[in-house]
């Protein structure tokens, strides 16, 4: 996670690409929608002699919620002491999702996602050390409230043009963690007249950091009939380097498609999200979130 002093040049563009990147790539689908939709998604173009796979749409788009069950891991400390919460469970939560995909030519697929998580997290402990006559007793409490914003566009050649595809592509990811933390440590000690007396101390921090970084991604769709379909995404997202935000994001998920109306369908599926971001700077130093659960959908395609 880099610090908020880089470049205004580069942060400006980066804010503008978090969550909106996804949405304008959605947005430049409706012009094409409406070439595509004469057609069917399955339908053969007299014109050009070409065939389009009955596994693949001319253009879609599906807004629905990934029902995750998060597992979330961080490290907060400086590069003398630093604190690790563990793996700790949260509870399920509905994220919002957006998706969509449209064909250049029948091989040629741009594809696009964006999903937000947002957490609170709260930590409390104590201990006690004695020796012979000397003790202490020490408490620490840790508070974080993160958000999650994750976003891809990557492109993908189809190869196949029968009831089963398979597709390899790469394109860019962005991620953002905008994180705040607070941390209370208290000590106190049972011999005052040697020297030994209470302390206490509070850190409070605020931390907002984004990448782009490059992405891999391969695909597979199986028409069983042309309104029921299988399909099988993954994607990996790495930054490398020793400065600033680097980890990477990897997801996958299974699902199947029914479309009950020629343009209208559902989309079920089973994803497993895992995130893991460092940085080497005082503050949050690492951050790891894994996400597993259905994703629903509805979905449009033409």
């Amino acid at each position: 996670m880099s610090s908020l002093s880089s470049s205004s040049l580069s942060r400006s563009w980066l804010r503008a690409a978090r969550m909106p990147l996804a949405l304008a790539a959605g947005s430049a689908l409706l012009p094409l929608s409406a070439l595509a939709q004469s057609a069917s998604p399955m339908a053969t173009d007299p014109a050009l002699g070409t065939t389009v796979s009955p596994a693949l749409d001319r253009v879609s788009l599906s807004v629905g919620a990934y029902y995750a069950e998060p597992k979330v891991s961080a490290t907060v400390g400086n590069n003398f002491a630093s604190f690790n919460t563990g793996d700790v469970r949260a509870d399920r939560k509905a994220l919002p999702r957006i998706a969509g995909e449209f064909l250049i030519g029948d091989n040629h697929g741009i594809s696009f996602e964006a999903f937000r998580y947002s957490q609170n997290y709260s930590d409390y402990g104590s201990t006690a050390y004695t020796a012979g006559p000397f003790g202490v007793t020490g408490t620490a409490g840790l508070n974080l409230n993160f958000d999650l914003d994750v976003a891809r566009l990557g492109y993908r050649y189809w190869f196949g043009s029968g009831n089963t595809v398979f597709g390899v592509g790469a394109g860019i990811g962005y991620y953002k963690v905008k994180l705040e933390t607070n941390a209370f440590a208290a000590a106190s000690a049972n011999l005052p007249s040697l020297g030994f007396y209470s302390n206490n101390g509070r850190f409070s921090r605020q931390d907002s950091d984004d990448a782009v970084a490059p992405m891999l991604e391969i695909g597979v769709r199986h028409a069983i009939s042309p309104d029921l379909r299988l399909f099988f995404d993954a994607s990996g997202i790495r930054k490398g380097g020793s400065s600033g935000v680097h980890g990477s994001i990897y997801n996958a998920q299974l699902g199947a498609e029914w479309f009950p109306w020629r343009n209208v369908g559902v989309s079920l599926a089973y994803a497993v999200t895992d995130v893991d971001l460092k940085r080497d700077e005082p503050g949050l130093q690492g951050l790891r979130v894994k996400f597993q659960g259905p994703v629903a959908a509805v979905k449009a395609r033409f």
